[in-house]
């Protein structure tokens, strides 16, 4: 993006009411996160995010971020559901309601890659206590799952029709099905929030004193990333070979490779040698019997090989063999005033007991659009989602729709789809002509 318009769509970020989501006015809203997203990939990438991150925080848009983060994570767990349960819930289109499935996930998107910076997570204020809670409910349901059973790849959640434009006009998806997905995304923004955590441990000596108790004692993350190496969801044994998941799909991993640490397995290990190392971390962290016992069980993991791949882990060798012969005294009790969370009670309370109104608000006002607003819809989508950008992206070429094989050809008219062969297009094109006819 130019820097004007990166600043104009920076500007024009704002707050939306849970009742609006899906809305017009919070459609725009999602375009323009998902432009900065893109953006913002683009530009790590080439190593010139510093825009991006000056604009947000010169306009102090992360605190909006951050709202509209866990606005849309309480529309999935309080209004969905309901959603899903009304008997005249038919949509003639899935793919509004999926975009409101992925707003969550271009945030945190987003948010993954600024927050790296100091001044991000500084400019964030009060609301990093927010964003901590959503790191910690992530992390919680990240170590609960079960990753054989529930992880699906990005390609199987594709492959269903919901997360592609191409399905606008296909047979409506079950909402037994719509739940499915959500699942499935939640997944990967759980990965993504990890990432988010281990850079807000990267700031913790200017941190807020509320922030690192919160951190520390509340929800007491140091057990919770210990749970994470022990069953390490991001990979599993699949009939004799390891699997692990990178970059948006699961990878069977060779032999020779199996030892090698993974990004996701460095982002754990960085947040514990962050949150365990730093003096004033422990000075407020209570190392009890259960604590203790939590992370001396860290020291099976540290082995030579994994070392050698992250040399600061020999301090927290060190740390926990010292751990382990000594009683650390009880952590100071400061009679400080404590600064607690606000956006999540605030949104709950303002809408408690208005979960099904909001919910039939929805299905007529946002999620049943009528033939003409969807033509108009998939033109700004199509605009939203440039395939050039889309492309660069991209970590892999592009597929066949029909085989599945690597495509060089694609629909002349919408230039959506992809195909290895002109046999692939006319076999297709049945079911592929009224989302072309909508986005030519």
């Amino acid at each position: 993006l130019p820097p004007a318009e990166a600043e104009a769509l920076v500007r024009a970020l704002q707050g939306t009411e849970l009742r609006d989501i899906g809305g017009q006015g919070w459609l725009r809203q999602h375009e323009y996160v998902e432009k900065l997203n893109m953006h913002g990939i683009l530009s790590a990438s080439a190593g010139q995010e510093q825009l991006l991150t000056e604009l947000l925080v010169t306009h102090a848009k992360i605190p909006v971020l951050i709202g509209e983060l866990i606005s849309v994570e309480i529309w999935k767990h309080k209004v969905f559901p309901v959603l899903c349960r009304l008997e005249d819930f038919k949509p003639r289109s899935t793919f509004p309601i999926y975009v409101v499935l992925h707003h969550e996930a271009s945030i945190i998107n987003l948010l993954e890659t600024v927050f790296f910076y100091k001044e991000i997570c500084d400019s964030a204020e009060d609301s990093v206590l927010d964003l901590i809670d959503y790191c910690h409910r992530k992390l919680t349901l990240l170590a609960a799952r079960s990753t054989k059973a529930q992880a699906v790849t990005s390609a199987e959640l594709r492959a269903e029709g919901v997360a592609s434009p191409s399905s606008m006009q296909a047979d409506p998806v079950p909402p037994q099905e719509l739940q499915k997905q959500a699942e499935t995304m939640e997944f990967e923004i759980s990965l993504k929030a990890l990432s988010v955590l281990r850079f807000i441990t990267d700031q913790v000596e200017s941190l807020p004193l509320s922030a690192l108790t919160r951190m520390l004692n509340t929800h007491n993350l140091p057990c919770l990333l210990v749970e994470l190496v022990e069953h390490c969801p991001w990979s599993c044994w699949e009939a004799g070979k390891l699997k692990k998941f990178e970059n948006g799909t699961w990878h069977v991993v060779p032999p020779e490779d199996q030892v090698k640490m993974t990004k996701l397995d460095g982002q754990v290990w960085l947040a514990l040698l962050n949150l365990l190392l730093s003096p004033e971390c422990q000075r407020k962290y209570r190392f009890d019997g259960f604590n203790k016992s939590q992370l001396l069980k860290l020291r099976a993991f540290l082995t030579d090989v994994l070392i050698d791949q992250l040399p600061n882990l020999v301090e927290m060798q060190r740390f926990l063999s010292y751990l382990a012969v000594t009683e650390p005294a009880p952590p100071k009790k400061d009679l400080i005033l404590e600064q607690v969370p606000i956006i999540w009670d605030h949104i709950l309370k303002k809408n408690s007991g208005k979960w099904e109104a909001i919910a039939k608000h929805q299905v007529k006002h946002a999620f049943s659009p009528t033939e003409e607003e969807l033509k108009f819809q998939a033109r700004r989508w199509a605009q939203t989602y440039s395939l050039d950008m889309m492309e660069a992206l991209a970590p892999d070429k592009p597929r066949c729709r029909v085989c599945g094989v690597e495509a060089a050809k694609r629909c002349s008219r919408c230039r959506n789809e992809w195909y290895c062969t002109r046999a692939c297009q006319v076999q297709h094109w049945q079911k592929h002509k009224p989302a072309c006819n909508l986005m030519a």
